[in-house]
């Protein structure tokens, strides 16, 4: 999961596009049949961002956060990130063909950002990318998406542990960590 929902307005559901490969947390857009694809932040119509995906729809791997490993296997040759819960094979969207989309305000923790938006001073203008996270280059489409609240650091996962605060940090698919921000759109 690369999407931590602290308050948010409304998490609203759309049809997903067959195919896509959308992480929690990243920009999404609508195309022309009206279904969720991911953002790439250009300046045509299904480059317009919409709000933030709310479930993960994958195949390869889950992207929820983790709160370490474990060494399984009797010849320990796998490794297994622990999860906060469980999603269908990867795909929250498989049985109902819909995914949640954050829009209209609020405040989240992600960590689907790059480095210059990671380490953007508070209310920066955050736009989408190419790949659908954040970063603060306009990539064509000139809209803002969220402004930064607090700079990418680790974040706590609420397991005891000793990486921050007595918990573990939560681990996620950006190694700097999480950020807060406030969606705009």
């Amino acid at each position: 999961m690369a999407l931590i929902p602290l308050f948010h307005v409304v998490a609203d559901e759309y049809d997903v596009k067959a195919g896509e490969t959308i992480k929690m947390g990243q920009v999404v857009a609508l195309d022309a049949n009206g279904e969720v694809i991911l953002c790439d932040g250009a300046g045509d119509a299904e480059g317009i961002a919409i709000g933030l995906a709310g479930d993960t729809k994958a195949s390869d791997q889950s992207y929820m956060p983790g709160v370490g490993s474990s060494v399984t296997g009797s010849n320990g040759a796998q490794t297994v990130n622990f999860q906060n819960r469980a999603s269908d094979y990867f795909d929250e969207t498989k049985a109902s063909g819909k995914m949640t989309v954050y829009h209209s305000g609020g405040k989240f923790a992600t960590d689907m950002f790059t480095a210059n938006a990671g380490n953007a001073a508070p209310g920066t203008a955050l736009y989408c990318n190419g790949s659908g996270n954040l970063d603060t280059a306009d990539a064509g489409s000139g809209v803002v998406v969220a402004r930064s609240v607090a700079g990418a650091a680790n974040y706590p996962s609420g397991v005891p542990g000793t990486d921050i605060n007595g918990d573990q940090a939560l681990s996620g698919s950006n190694s700097a960590g999480y950020m807060e921000i406030k969606l705009v759109i």
